[in-house]
């Protein structure tokens, strides 16, 4: 029997990097969609190092043609398409009212039509074989948006509302396709040396950071598990939890907090490149510069992936104490 096959996009650098990784060090094939011939080829020297068998596609995810021509690559070169990932996304770290329209328009195509365009591609093959798992790596900031970051907050939440339609869909029809979502804290990826700025100072995640690694477990999980939805990180929990419970006392907490906190003292480099309309030179790998910060584990996600274990623990502990009383 073949080994599976799931595709990556953004799988040249970052959390989509880990992903195919993760996929390759269960066995998996992988197919590695991305812009940067470098990353990808760096990302094919991962997974083989792994045992694992990788394709490389430079694919513009924003472009639909793109996407499809890599998707039928896929099948002719592994056969089905068990799991399909959408992860590509580009980011602008700028005030909402500097940042320029095409810029925008870019930003939207690549993160919100990019993941669109991949799950339609998906679905063509995956509805008629009444099997597979399209995952959207999401964000806490498809709930709770946050400043400077508008375009990349809003597609966020606009892959969110476009997946609940097509789950709805797939509902309908009693299909067999499964499609989660997988909302993410911040993470340690090379974008934040890349990622178009009109802010003076290099930025860097809010808050606790976490290791790529992290979520690439979670990514693989929800694609072998029918989860609805998993959220990655405590930071994650209490940022989709407090927008719903408290949105206006966040709203104004952010304001005070979320600006300064998005970038270091340091000067951006004079030399600095950033890969919104064309992919940085370079084999940039999975990780950002931010190692010495970043989190390797999460108490959160290990219990989150393991509930079941948790729960019935819990409930035995209750038991036992429960049966120590009457004993008494």
């Amino acid at each position: 029997m073949s080994a599976p096959v799931v595709v990556v996009t953004g799988a040249s650098a970052g959390i989509g990097r880990a992903i195919a990784r993760e996929f390759a060090s269960h066995g998996w094939r992988v197919a590695l969609l991305a812009r940067g011939v470098d990353g990808l080829e760096g990302a094919k020297a991962d997974v083989e190092s792994l045992g694992g068998e990788a394709l490389v596609l430079p694919t513009d995810v924003a472009d639909e043609h793109q996407v499809e021509a890599a998707a039928a690559a896929v099948e002719a070169w592994g056969g089905s398409i068990d799991v399909w990932v959408n992860d590509a996304m580009a980011t602008i770290f700028a005030p909402a009212d500097q940042i320029a329209p095409a810029d925008w328009r870019r930003a939207t195509e690549v993160t919100y039509l990019g993941a669109v365009w991949g799950t339609l591609a998906a679905l063509r093959r995956m509805k008629p074989r009444n099997r597979g798992t399209i995952v959207q790596v999401g964000s806490a900031l498809a709930y709770r948006s946050i400043p400077l970051q508008a375009p990349y907050c809003a597609a966020k939440a606009a892959i969110r509302g476009f997946t609940d339609s097509v789950r709805c869909e797939l509902d309908h029809d009693g299909s067999g396709v499964h499609i989660t979502m997988v909302q993410l804290s911040a993470f340690n990826t090379p974008q934040f040396d890349w990622g178009r700025t009109t802010l003076k100072k290099r930025p860097r995640p809010m808050g606790k950071i976490f290791q790529p690694e992290v979520a690439a477990r979670a990514v693989y999980y929800a694609a072998t598990h029918k989860r609805r939805e998993l959220w990655v990180g405590w930071p994650a929990v209490q940022a989709i939890l407090g927008t719903k419970l408290f949105p206006g006392l966040l709203d104004r907490f952010l304001g005070k907090t979320a600006v300064d906190g998005q970038h270091t003292d340091e000067p951006l480099p004079p030399d600095r490149k950033d890969n919104l309309w064309e992919p940085v030179p370079g084999d940039h790998g999975a990780h950002g510069r931010f190692d010495a910060q970043a989190h390797g584990q999460s108490t959160q996600v290990t219990v989150n992936l393991n509930r079941g274990w948790v729960v019935g623990g819990f409930v035995a502990a209750l038991l036992v104490a429960r049966a120590w009383r009457r004993s008494r």
